[in-house]
């Protein structure tokens, strides 16, 4: 089988201009650089879009169909802290960490619809 990997992810937003100004804030924290109106390159090479939601359909939902949340892999769980800590720098609401069996630290940002971003780290079970 042919090895592929992730090119781009769009997302629909409610409310673009809200959005935008979350993404702004959010994506060059963890790896992205806008390259031009509303979308976002990862330094790996793939990108984040956002565009318009239709007016009228339902916003996303966390335990629905599809997509439930990205996730991110951080250098370590100083460097999850680090996201959280320059995120609520600018103004924004920031969950606390979750650490999970002493050696999985992860926080989930949630965008202006309630997507769902985790930053975690994994460090070594000793």
């Amino acid at each position: 089988m042919q090895r592929t990997s992730i090119d781009h992810i769009v997302l629909l937003a409610g409310d673009l201009e809200k959005s935008v100004a979350w993404y702004d804030a959010f994506m060059p924290l963890v790896g992205f650089e806008k390259t031009r109106a509303h979308v976002y390159l990862h330094a790996d090479g793939w990108a984040v879009e956002l565009r318009p939601a239709e007016e009228g359909t339902p916003p996303y939902g966390r335990y629905n169909a599809g997509l439930n949340h990205i996730g991110l892999t951080a250098a370590d769980g100083k460097a999850v802290l680090a996201v959280r800590d320059a995120f609520a720098a600018k103004g924004f609401d920031t969950p606390e960490p979750q650490v999970f069996n002493d050696y999985f630290t992860v926080i989930f940002f949630r965008d202006p619809d309630g997507m769902r971003w985790e930053i975690g780290h994994i460090a070594e079970a000793g």
